[in-house]
């Protein structure tokens, strides 16, 4: 199946390499505002949609340990 510029194209973090306990995000997706979420043990399961905007803030918040350590 050939990706359109609609579909997601799921990438996990580098650091990733806890054991599974991660999540996916569909970033090719952010020009349309949207960036997707999910549980990488669940690809076929359900996504969480957030605005271009909460998942940057969410990201900064992560960058300078608003939630503790990580």
């Amino acid at each position: 199946m050939t990706a359109t510029t609609t579909d997601p194209v799921w990438t996990k973090s580098s650091y990733s390499s806890n054991g599974g306990n991660c999540v996916e995000v569909a970033g090719n997706l952010s020009a349309t505002g949207v960036v997707p979420v999910r549980d990488s043990k669940d690809p076929y399961g359900p996504s969480l949609a957030f605005s271009l905007e909460g998942f940057s803030a969410f990201v900064s918040a992560v960058k300078i340990g608003q939630f503790g350590e990580v």
